[in-house]
């Protein structure tokens, strides 16, 4: 069944319509925009895209000490690291690449097939299928949109989770006819910059581009077609939104990881203040104290670690120190334990595991990737179904400039995960299975051999 669709003659009244009144239809959709605009699942999405970049909480940091009356005031004169360790990118970094850091294979029975997918879904698409990847783990979704650009090719944009509002038919969220792009445009009026909030709502009629603005849709022009071929527009048959999935629950990797990211940056941070308070190191013990209330002494003390005392009739006065030193054993172990919860939590691995010494064998490489493995397969599940709409884009694609669709049952995709091995190992049982399956096979499963079928040749 062909995925374009010509507009009917009567849109152009409605077109009309749009442009003079107001959208009267979509008021049930600016109140889902509004409350999903400031909502705790886009916050979150905002919050992992923000500490992917480095934006953690700790840069908001600022030292208190508690004065009189028990309460907390800050101390400007006191040391203030706020030293951002973001373990949380490195790993969103190792997991995409770890699944798309290749990039991903087709298996076509027509070799004319083959070849024209390869350039349409090539070098461009696998950038952007990586960037979504790794906005679903940040976001939980991502989404793909297909366009034809003005040179008549197929490509895709991605957008972030954050910026896509569908509107589900089911709990399962397999099904939606509306959905609406809410992000910001840089304008200038009167010679001043500023920001103007926009909303593309998509529908299956078209896209209409609309200034939100308290809470409500004021129209910029009218709906145009999905695709301009010459003179003519179409429409696609479905929503050209892909949704690009981190796992089926859609629950974004900050989820996971947040507390303990908070806690590295919080620990470190803390140590280095402590190292740098050495006019501190030392708190001097006054005797024969009296005067200042509680909440006056604990201030005094924790701003210039000193008080000062009264003696009684001259007797009994003194000064001693006592030495406070830091433990950086300590807090090296606290750390390590903290970023080892981390990688467990978000199901990723550590290069520098101990199970890395020496001369790991296979057997240690894959105990180290298991978690990672299992999460990859979730997310490749996700990633496949969305290839199955992906092709069927593209097959309409195909039809549309004369080239003949496909069947998107036909396509295999392949993905080439990038995974550690003991070369060593892998070459020396590619040497024991001489004999006992196919050179080709030997010649496929051989770690530095990238084109079998050219190695082959090679060999002859």
């Amino acid at each position: 069944m062909p995925l374009f669709k010509r507009p009917r003659e009567d849109e152009a009244a409605v077109r009309t319509i749009e442009r003079a009144a107001p959208l009267g239809e979509y008021e049930a959709i600016a109140r889902e925009l509004s409350a999903w605009e400031f909502s705790g699942q886009r916050r979150e999405m905002l919050d992992g895209e923000r500490y992917y970049a480095g934006d953690h909480d700790i840069l908001r940091r600022r030292r208190t000490v508690i004065g009189e009356g028990g309460k907390t005031f800050a101390a400007e004169s006191l040391p203030n690291t706020r030293i951002v360790d973001n373990q949380y990118a490195r790993h969103a970094d190792i997991k995409t690449n770890y699944l798309l850091g290749k990039p991903v294979t087709f298996a076509c029975p027509d070799a004319k097939c083959a070849e024209a997918l390869g350039k349409t879904l090539g070098a461009d698409f696998m950038r952007t299928l990586r960037r979504a990847a790794l906005t679903a783990l940040n976001c939980g979704v991502a989404w793909l949109y297909p366009f034809i650009n003005g040179g008549g090719e197929l490509q895709f944009k991605m957008f972030s989770g954050a910026q896509i509002m569908p509107l589900w038919k089911d709990a399962e969220h397999k099904s939606f006819d509306t959905a609406v792009r809410l992000y910001f445009v840089e304008e200038y009026a009167a010679g001043e910059r500023r920001l103007v909030k926009k909303a593309d709502i998509f529908t299956p009629k078209g896209v209409l581009t609309c200034v939100f603005s308290n809470g409500a849709f004021i129209p910029e022009g009218g709906r145009r077609c999905y695709v301009n071929a010459g003179e003519r527009g179409y429409n696609w048959e479905r929503l050209p939104l892909i949704p690009i999935r981190c796992n089926a629950h859609e629950i974004p990797l900050i989820r996971r990881a947040r507390s303990l990211q908070d806690a590295i940056n919080i620990l470190e941070s803390d140590l280095m203040n402590r190292m740098q308070e050495d006019v501190h190191n030392t708190v001097l013990i006054l005797k024969n104290y009296d005067g200042q209330d509680l909440g006056e002494f604990r201030r005094n003390l924790m701003t210039y670690g000193a008080v000062k005392v009264r003696t009684v009739e001259g007797h009994d006065g003194g000064v001693e120190s006592l030495r406070v030193e830091v433990n950086a054993s300590g807090a090296e172990t606290a750390l390590k334990m903290l970023k080892r919860a981390l990688t467990e939590n978000v199901k990723s691995c550590d290069a520098k595991d101990d199970r890395m010494g020496q001369t790991p064998n296979q057997m240690n490489i894959r105990s180290m990737y298991s978690d990672m493995d299992l999460d990859a397969n979730a997310m490749e599940t996700e990633i496949r179904a969305a290839f199955y709409e992906i092709l069927r884009f593209v097959s309409a694609y195909f039809a549309l400039t004369g080239r003949g669709g496909f069947s998107p049952e036909e396509i295999s995709v392949i993905f080439n995960r990038d995974t550690l091995i003991n070369e060593s190992e892998a070459v020396e049982n590619c040497v024991k299975s001489k004999g006992i399956i196919s050179d080709e096979t030997i010649i496929s499963m051989h770690p530095w051999v990238e084109d079998p079928a050219r190695e082959k040749e090679r060999m002859k």
